[in-house]
């Protein structure tokens, strides 16, 4: 098993890997939508929070030298799911090619760090 801390990922809120890695499978820690610059700051809004997870998740698994086709699940948490769950899907579906989306969870939380509006984690396949 490897555990992995990516140089120049995100700050972790809390005692965890960014991931963690055994026989072909990489669980990536869930991430807010802070950037690495600027920790526990959020952007407003779903859209602008969506794409600031993705583009932290892509960060940390460009780090371990895998993309974002390597991503067989994804488990998504939302503060406001009613208000959020479209928004939040439309900027979603914009990081995958047509045809190729991983499986997927949705649920909606009572709350998250940093009072973010949105929470990802990721279950990976590295190649053989």
């Amino acid at each position: 098993m490897q555990f992995h801390m990516i140089s120049g990922g995100p700050k972790p809120v809390a005692p965890f890997s960014h991931a963690v890695e055994t026989d072909g499978f990489v669980f990536v820690t869930g991430q807010m939508p802070d950037t690495p610059q600027a920790p526990g700051v959020l952007p407003d809004g779903i859209a602008a929070q969506t794409r600031a997870v993705m583009e932290n998740l892509r960060v940390v698994l460009t780090g371990l030298g895998l993309g974002l086709d390597h991503i067989v699940m994804s488990r998504i948490y939302l503060t406001e799911f009613k208000r959020d769950y479209a928004e939040m899907n439309e900027v979603y579906r914009s990081y995958f090619a047509a045809g190729r989306l991983p499986a997927r969870t949705c649920v909606g939380v009572t709350g998250l760090a940093y009072e973010a509006l949105i929470e990802i984690d990721l279950v990976c396949r590295r190649p053989a």
